[in-house]
């Protein structure tokens, strides 16, 4: 095959993709099919990008080995767990600002967000990171001495980590799926890969450490030109003119949605931070392993949430509710039905997934079950922990995941130090069962809607 070849087969591929999912599926109205096409567009790259992100774990287990991959798994959950956490929310909530100021013509505010959110976070992100690193000093003598160096770059890479999330969430309120996920999915997937395959193909030893720079280097890189795109975008796209800062009003929305993303954020990598202090780091390694493996369901719900949180914020600001209503069945049809497709598949070829790290992972096929049910539980519900917080329903959403994730934290000390990966994912397919059904809840007593892909 030509390089010509080469390039366009996977545009013509992903065209194709995307027709069939803007066409299939009930709904005939444009919002669903718009949705259904962003929704396909992010999931394609959520799933190229989960290609290359395997394909960047594989490599990396197999150059590093399973002790040396179980330390950069730990220091790279806490990149992920805190960088998530570190914007106020604000990457969330610019799905609710962003309309709502479109919506009343506050142009003003508009701008005033659009610049200033990113220097917001980018200032207290940084400020955060140099505590962080100090608490790493303090710390030391009860760190593993093997995840100390990795520990500081992580806090290096927090700032960019945080502020390429602000663009995401501005660039997804604007409908540009592709530059708000494929920087982050795609470009700094394939500069990991790049920057630690030159590494080992010249010799370098390869270890935690060195896997972090890669890292950190490619988050960095990835945000600057992602940056670099959005601002030449806005600026055609929003007229020139006065800014207005009304950051009090930015945190007044963005907090209580912040307590639901951190809570969530908690909920899901509990798991492997506990197993990192109970059980041996090649442990984790598989572990993680099994995770990756699944996360192709995840990516599903994520696609929907990604597409639907800033349209049920306009909806409701229009006081449209029938439109709100079909448009929440919509989407959570449009997330049950294809991740328990995505369950099945992953299941049935979970055992040579796994092999690809390493012949040892392959132990962990029987932890990709148990961690699945929860998974898909999840998934009944659809994205309506969005719905919630665009609807103004923080707070009691943001008390769900708590207990949840405190269910999580007690099941996880309890289960992992005797039963380890297989405890943990125990522990957290039940603490997701028990957040859907309060949502569930929730839902159907704060807004009168059954949100469960199937019943009445």
């Amino acid at each position: 095959m030509d390089a010509q070849g080469a390039t366009t087969e996977p545009v013509g591929l992903i065209a194709r993709l995307r027709a069939k999912l803007a066409g299939g599926g009930g709904g005939g109205t444009s919002e669903a099919s718009l949705t259904r096409r962003l929704a396909g567009t992010i999931f394609i790259i959520r799933v190229i990008s989960a290609g290359m992100a395997y394909l960047s774990q594989i490599l990396l287990a197999r150059w590093m080995g399973t002790s040396d991959y179980g330390v950069y798994v730990y220091v790279w959950t806490w990149v992920l767990l805190l960088g998530s956490m570190m914007d106020f929310g604000i990457s969330a909530s610019a799905q609710k600002i962003i309309p709502e100021y479109r919506t009343s013509g506050e142009h003003a505010l508009l701008r005033g967000f659009l610049s200033g959110s990113r220097w917001l976070t980018f200032i207290v992100s940084a400020l955060v990171s140099l505590v962080l690193a100090g608490i790493v000093k303090l710390l030391s003598p009860w760190i593993d001495p093997a995840a100390q160096l990795p520990l500081y770059i992580g806090c290096m890479t927090l700032p960019a980590f945080v502020v390429a999330n602000t663009q995401d969430g501005i660039a997804r309120s604007h409908d540009w799926m592709q530059l708000g996920l494929m920087p982050q999915f795609i470009i700094r997937q394939a500069l990991i890969i790049g920057i630690t395959a030159a590494a080992f193909v010249l010799g370098f030893h390869l270890g935690a450490t060195a896997a972090m720079v890669a890292s950190a280097g490619a988050v960095w890189i990835a945000m600057a030109g992602q940056m670099v795109v959005l601002n030449h975008k806005l600026s055609g796209h929003v007229e020139a003119g006065p800014k207005a800062y009304d950051i009090r009003g930015w945190l007044a929305v963005s907090l209580p949605i912040l307590l639901v993303e951190s809570f969530y954020l908690l909920l899901s990598y509990t798991d492997v931070l506990v197993l990192q202090q109970f059980r041996p780091s090649d442990e984790v390694g598989v572990y993680f392993a099994v995770v990756k493996t699944l996360a192709l369901v995840s990516f599903i719900h994520y696609a929907m949430s990604a597409t639907t949180a800033h349209r049920f914020s306009e909806y409701n600001a229009l006081g449209d509710k029938a439109r709100l209503s079909a448009y929440v069945a919509h989407a959570i049809n449009w997330t049950f039905w294809p991740s328990l497709a995505a369950t099945i598949a992953l299941l049935a070829v979970g055992k040579p997934l796994l092999w690809l790290f390493g012949p040892q992972f392959v132990i962990g096929y029987d932890i990709m079950f148990v961690a699945a049910i929860g998974l898909v539980v999840r998934a009944a519900i659809g994205p309506v922990e969005r719905l919630l917080n665009m609807l103004g329903h923080q707070k009691v959403c943001a008390l769900a995941y708590a207990l949840a994730f405190v269910m999580n934290v007690i099941l996880c000390i309890a289960l992992v130090p005797r039963f380890g990966g297989h405890g943990a994912a125990a522990a957290t397919s039940i603490s997701l069962t028990f957040e859907t059904v309060l949502l569930f809840w929730i839902v159907r007593q704060r807004l009168g809607l059954h949100v469960l892909a199937f019943g009445r």
